[in-house]
Parts: structure tokens; C-alpha cells; sequence
């Protein structure tokens, strides 16, 4: 799907486009995951009595953290990959991430044996680089900051014939994260409620649309940190837009939304709502998942315990479903820049 949008509103054809593309979803879900699924580690959904006593609701937690790579992002590179042809494989790929994306994707592209050019920017810390390298991507410096990384990548892959990879603006990547969606309804087929933390809203657009095929009765809401909250900014204008960006300890999901994204027509559609949460309770969510779980978390993948922390009243009594999508927190804590 390439929907790109001149105006606030969808013209006829891309809804068209969009309503054929959520059609799809379970499908093209299984298929992402019969694709996969030798390759990923089928994360476990653990139900939290401690969770569910404090908050009200019967909390289940996804621990994408503990997925190979520690995100959820190795679902999305590694559907990309072993949906690409033949000769687009021998061709390679390049991308442009420091962060979860591109651990995902350096794995990724070792099992595959393709060839990975990675774009870092040059203020990337030197351990970040060694673990990306450690996988057998091809380092290239470029610029001062993520967005010059990823211009300077896509220019690469233009002049080169390899295959750019997204973070998130990719059908390939969108049914891979929605992987997820489909090990949480396997599993809790009962589900009524699901948080998913939103960044360029990938994982958000492809487990909603998966268990929104599913069951339509099930409510997904996106989480971002209100520092950050670019999504349900452009949301709530109908349009993708730019806010006033601060740090934020969810650095994983930072940044905003590329024009003409694909997620966000589908966030859009799909969500039904969106829940900002302040740095204050990520931190408490960060120290409640170590309390509980004896889990350290990146601060992304406590997003979900915070927005229900801050709207407990909202799912009293229903059965939620949290992803916590990262664990990489070691690379939170060192990370002067993050590009997802």
C-alpha cells in the first residue's frame, strides 16, 4: 500500500486502498508467521495476579523483551527479508537505525545471509556500533543525527539497487510485528483490551489489525510518552504532524512519523484511542516490572504498565493485555541518540 496524503482527508481511492489492506491482515499475518516462526523465539504471555491486584484488571504481560535481539523488531526485519526475491536478496539491503531496529535487522540479515549496509549517525555510542557490527552488518557513518542517517540510507539504497528497510513504513514489517497479535490471541483468546506502545506505529497498526480480524469486540490502544507523542498529535489534526519534542526515558519509541507513513492511516482506523503517559509513571512502571517480575525493561517496553497505572478505572474488571515491547535497557541508559 502507498498511500500518499496531500490533505488531512483520504481520497476515495486510498480508502479503498486502506479498507483492501485491513481486509488482509489475518491473512497476511499467518503468513508472516508460517514464514517466520523458525527464526523468532514465540514470546510468553504471563498473567500478573500482583499487576491485577493493584490495578483492577486482570493484567496479562507479552514480554516481547525477552524476543532474540530483545525487541519485537526481529519479526518485522525477518518477514521483510524472507519476503524479498531471489535477486533482491543477492542485491542486499541497507537501513539506518542505532536501535532496536537495527539489532532486528543485523540478525536478521546474518540468517538470511544478506548483505547489510547499516547508516549510523556519527554521535552514536561506540558500544551501540560494536553490538550492530557484532552481527555482520556494514557500518557507515553519515551526519550529526538520525534524520540525516536515514536520508543519506535511502540515497544509498537508491544509488546502490539495495532494498531500503524501514523501521515501520513497510506492509512486510507491519504484518510481521503483527506476529505478536496473533501469539496474544492463541494464547488469550479472551482478550478484551490491549496496550501497545507506539513509535512510527508499526507494532500498534499490525497487532490491532490482526486481532481486529480476529475479534472486532477487542479495543487496542496505542501508548506514547507525552514527550514524544507524535501520533495522537497527527491523530487528533487528521494529518501527520511535527510537535515540540523532549527527552524522553521511552527513547525506543522518540521521534516523529515520516510523511506519507502507511501506519498512520491504519493507527487512525484502527486504535481506539491513544494514552500519553509522563515520565514520572514510566519510571514507576520501569520499578513496579522489577518489583513484580524481577524483569528490567527498556523504558518503551513500560509504557503499557503506565498508561494502565494512569487509567486503571477505564479496564477494571477486563482482561488486558500489556506488550512490553523491549528490554534492551542497557542501551537505553548509554544512548545519547536513538534512532528506532
Amino acid at each position: 500500500m502507498q498511500i500518499r496524503r496531500k490533505s488531512g482527508k483520504l481520497t476515495t481511492e486510498e480508502i479503498v486502498e486502506l479498507k483492501t489492506f485491513q481486509r488482509d491482515f489475518k491473512e497476511k499475518v499467518s503468513q508472516a508467521y508460517e514464514r517466520i516462526r523458525f527464526g523468532i523465539k514465540k514470546t510468553p504471555l504471563e498473567h500478573s495476579p500482583a499487576l491485577s491486584q493493584l490495578t483492577g484488571a486482570e493484567v496479562y504481560l507479552k514480554w516481547e523483551s525477552e524476543q532474540l535481539t530483545g525487541s519485537f523488531k526481529l519479526r518485522g526485519a525477518l518477514n521483510k527479508l524472507r519476503a524479498l526475491s531471489p535477486e533482491e536478496k543477492r542485491r542486499g539491503v541497507v537501513s539506518a537505525s542505532t536501535g532496536n531496529h537495527g539489532l532486528g535487522l543485523s540478525l536478521a540479515a546474518r540468517i538470511e545471509r544478506v548483505t547489510l549496509v547499516l547508516v549510523l549517525p556519527a554521535t552514536v555510542s561506540p558500544s551501540k556500533r560494536s553490538r550492530l557490527r557484532e552481527y555482520g552488518a556494514e557500518i557507515i557513518e553519515h551526519g550529526l543525527s538520525c534524520e540525516r542517517a536515514e536520508i543519506y540510507a535511502r540515497q544509498l539504497a537508491a544509488e546502490s539497487g539495495r532494498i531500503y528497510v524501514s523501521p515501520y513504513n513497510d506492509e512486510d514489517i507491519i504484518y510481521g510485528q503483527g506476529t505478536t497479535g496473533l501469539e496474544i490471541w492463541g494464547d488469550l483468546p479472551g482478550v478484551q483490551d490491549v496496550l501497545i506502545p507506539v513509535g512510527g506505529g508499526g507494532l500498534a497498526s499490525g497487532i490491532a489489525g490482526y486481532l481486529k480480524t480476529a475479534s472486532p469486540k477487542i479495543k487496542a490502544f496505542g501508548v506514547e510518552p507525552r514527550h514524544s507523542a507524535f501520533m495522537a498529535a497527527s491523530i487528533d489534526a487528521g494529518k501527520i504532524v511535527e510537535v515540540e519534542e523532549k527527552e524522553t526515558i521511552a527513547d525506543a519509541v522518540a521521534g516523529g512519523i515520516e510523511p506519507g507513513a502507511i501506519t498512520f492511516p491504519l493507527c487512525q482506523e484502527l486504535l481506539d484511542g491513544m494514552i500519553l503517559v509522563e515520565e514520572e509513571l514510566i519510571s514507576e512502571a520501569l520499578v513496579l516490572l522489577k518489583k513484580t517480575h524481577d524483569k528490567i525493561v527498556e523504558g518503551a517496553g513500560a509504557l503499557s504498565l503506565a498508561a494502565l497505572m494512569k487509567e486503571s478505572g477505564r479496564f477494571s474488571g477486563r482482561q488486558v493485555v500489556l506488550v512490553v515491547s523491549g528490554g534492551n535497557a542497557s542501551h537505553h541508559q548509554i544512548s545519547t541518540q536513538n534512532c528506532r
